[in-house]
């Protein structure tokens, strides 16, 4: 009997995707050679998928073996891809494909993309092209853990890293605040483990704000904008409770749809602003070709959080499956 280890089908998979990625690159389509390689990329990708390969220690070695430069991170997010959704990307206009084009055609290092990604200096971007009204007014900037470690934290506030994506704390009065994982964050990188180039020159940075509005829990809105035009919404629910999303179109008609996370069912009421939403958003998106314009609103005030490049990083999974194909045609239309 031969067994065939995970060290074999990872193998396979490598040389799969490397030979799939020197395909795409110079532009040859040889539909007998792509079909074989559709065939052991699914294979593979799906037997790798069924064994929690992401678990696995080869897995780590693998992706952490890849040069950081550009070609690098264009073969670690071609793998990516591969993993992520069974096949090779296509030049459809499909949300995750377009994204992948976006994230390999050097996009990544265009020096406004970090410019507005770094959560300290998003705020002068903002600033120049709407003014000041719209922005998260800044307490403090860390700059080192020692400054971290010497530093008398509001009562109440949010704190986050400038130069990654996700971590985040709520200060509560009364609670106590972690600096060893507010330190922890100087020494990490967002660009080494996802390979967006946008994070990949970061400083990194601890940013306190004051927290918006009366209501520790506010729906989160994402508009997602292409050539500067609004497309879509997606509105975040619970984030910090039970993470639940409902997207809408521009007239605040719902979708049936939601993307990594469950659907919210319940009804969420048209924020009285909306129209002031819409314009921020076609503002601010207006020097990208696609970029995601993240909000808080209360119905009648409005901030603009964060300026997200590549939303998902090519992971996005639609609820139901089928159902990327409508959203995108929303979005690219």
């Amino acid at each position: 009997m031969i067994t065939v280890g995970h060290a074999h089908y990872s193998r396979i998979l490598i040389e799969a995707s490397i030979l799939a990625w020197m395909t795409l690159s110079n532009g040859v389509f040889n539909k007998a050679v792509d079909g074989a390689l559709q065939g052991i990329i699914t294979f593979t990708s799906r037997m790798l998928r069924s064994m929690n390969w992401r678990m696995h220690k080869a897995y780590e070695l693998l992706f952490s073996s890849i040069p950081y430069n550009s070609s690098g991170d264009n073969i670690f997010t071609l793998l990516m891809f591969i993993q992520n959704h069974g096949r090779l990307p296509n030049q459809k206009m499909n949300f995750n494909d377009y994204l992948y084009r976006l994230k390999t055609s050097g996009e990544g290092n265009n020096p406004l993309r970090s410019f507005v990604t770094d959560k300290e200096f998003v705020k002068l971007y903002i600033r120049g092209i709407i003014g000041d009204e719209f922005l998260v007014p800044t307490i403090s900037v860390l700059r080192s853990s020692e400054e971290v470690a010497g530093y008398n934290f509001p009562p109440r506030c949010c704190i986050k890293p400038t130069h990654l994506s996700g971590p985040i704390i709520f200060r509560m009065e009364g609670e106590p605040v972690d600096l060893e994982e507010i330190a922890n964050w100087f020494s990490r990188s967002h660009y080494r483990n996802g390979r967006e180039a946008n994070y990949r020159t970061l400083k990194p940075k601890v940013i306190v704000e004051p927290m918006l509005f009366d209501n520790d829990n506010l729906h989160d809105y994402k508009i997602f904008c292409y050539k500067g035009v609004p497309k879509l919404i997606q509105v975040d629910v619970n984030r910090y409770i039970k993470h639940e999303r409902k997207f809408y179109d521009c007239s605040w008609r719902e979708m049936p749809f939601t993307l990594n996370f469950p659907l919210y069912n319940g009804n969420i009421e048209k924020p009285e602003n909306l129209d002031m939403m819409l314009k921020v958003a076609s503002d601010l998106s207006k020097n990208f070709e696609f970029i995601r314009i993240d909000l808080y609103s209360n119905g009648t005030q409005l901030y603009v959080g964060e300026l997200t490049s590549f939303p998902g990083n090519i992971e996005g999974d639609f609820i139901p499956l089928n159902s990327e194909e409508q959203a995108s045609s929303i979005l690219f239309n």
